[in-house]
């Protein structure tokens, strides 16, 4: 059912709903517009309102051709919305799980498209906060790059910041997507352009590996690892495409690139990714992990829908239609996040094989020892049977002769 949107726009139909609001198909004066429409809670909040105008001249500022526009900013009674430029095509998240993993180039390429949309906002004093597959759409309507990608545009600049204000999150707690929180939102400190290069690292450590180098388990445990392990290495990729994912991984945030270098330095390698195919990388099992909640029955033949461990955005929210990632949760105290284990973040173990310390790698070791234990009784047992043998006596009260089972 078609709603009108403030006086100039049309919501006609939904394209998606998150966490905190609704995408729809719209029509505005200009053509076709998508319109995400905040949730009317949201709505009502008259201190996320005041934000909401305050930021946008910031937002309606933001025009580069890796940015999808944001055109308007629709404050008319319940409703709160940003009409944003309608892109025909994709998400980044449908390509990778339809994937599973891209072949180098075409990662490469897209991520750099994202460079230089982070470029452009950070030059203008914007930080995303938010940077994801879900956060990325590919233009199918504009011409092949590099590894027949299409062009990547950022989208959804402003949502996080919108919605993190001292009444919803206060002090404790955190907004994000626990897979590519950098480390010093987890410790708590304000965000800063760096935060969005390791979020965007982490979406080219995705694409190219087919899962986070941080990810799985409970949110909790991906933010411990995100303070206090390292990345493991990616065979098969060039050793200095490596190197500048290590450094925008950094725990550092002085450490790690700026937008504009990274998109420079990604384009660099792109002749010599030129016809590698995707790597073959031995995916994590995510039911190691204590934690972790078991994968949802998926129909007979698929894989297991694998999900990441997450929260809503907002308090009170549905899941989102596509994929529920977002999470608003208390701050880890610094000796929580010492706590957990130091080192490599998943350690490479043949394919198949347990993690050492996981549930799995505890089990097979029980296994391991009752199979040993079971073994000794029997022979325990057989040598005590040998040894009757051996000294009981005859019928005839004469001494039994041992056997030989040496050739005569």
């Amino acid at each position: 059912m078609a709603r009108k949107i403030g006086s100039r726009y049309t919501a006609n139909q939904i394209l998606g709903r998150g966490s905190a609001g609704t995408v729809w198909l719209g029509e505005g004066p200009e053509g076709p517009v998508a319109v995400k429409l905040l949730r009317e809670d949201l709505a009502s909040d008259q201190e996320l309102v005041g934000r909401f105008v305050q930021e946008r001249t910031a937002l309606l500022g933001l025009e580069h051709p890796h940015i999808v526009t944001v055109r308007d900013l629709v404050v008319d009674g319940n409703d709160l919305a940003l009409v944003m430029d309608l892109v025909r095509g994709t998400d980044l998240r449908t390509r990778l799980e339809r994937e599973r993993r891209l072949a180098p180039e075409a990662a490469v390429a897209i991520v750099a498209d994202v460079a230089d949309a982070l470029a452009a906002a950070h030059a203008a004093g914007v930080v995303h906060r938010d940077v994801k597959p879900e956060n990325v759409l590919l233009d199918m309507q504009g011409p092949l790059g590099p590894g027949g990608a299409h062009p990547a545009l950022l989208t959804d600049f402003g949502v996080a910041k919108l919605i993190d204000s001292p009444k919803r999150t206060r002090a404790t707690k955190i907004i994000g997507t626990p897979d590519y929180l950098a480390p010093e939102i987890v410790e708590g400190l304000p965000p800063r352009a760096a935060v969005d290069i390791y979020a965007l690292a982490t979406v080219l450590y995705e694409l190219l590996a087919g899962f986070t180098p941080f990810g799985g388990g409970h949110p909790g445990a991906v933010l411990r690892r995100h303070v206090t392990e390292t990345v493991v290495p990616l065979p098969g990729i060039p050793e200095e495409l490596w190197q500048l994912l290590v450094q925008c991984l950094a725990k550092a945030p002085a450490s790690r690139l700026r937008a504009s270098e990274l998109a420079a330095r990604l384009r660099e390698q792109l002749p010599i990714l030129a016809g590698m195919p995707p790597l073959d990388v031995d995916e994590p099992d995510l039911s190691e992990d204590p934690e972790e909640e078991p994968a949802p029955a998926s129909p007979a033949g698929e894989a297991p829908v694998r999900r990441r461990g997450a929260v809503s955005l907002v308090p009170g929210a549905r899941p989102d239609s596509n994929r529920d990632t977002h999470t608003s949760m208390r701050v880890p105290a610094p000796d929580e996040l010492a706590g957990g284990a130091h080192g490599t973040a998943r350690a490479p173990r043949a394919t198949g094989a347990p993690r050492p310390g996981s549930a799995r790698h505890r089990a097979a070791v029980r296994r391991r020892r009752i199979t040993l234990g079971v073994a000794g009784v029997v022979l325990a047992a057989a040598a005590g049977v040998g040894a009757w043998w051996a000294s009981a006596d005859g019928d005839d009260g004469a001494p039994r002769p041992a056997h030989s089972t040496s050739a005569p």
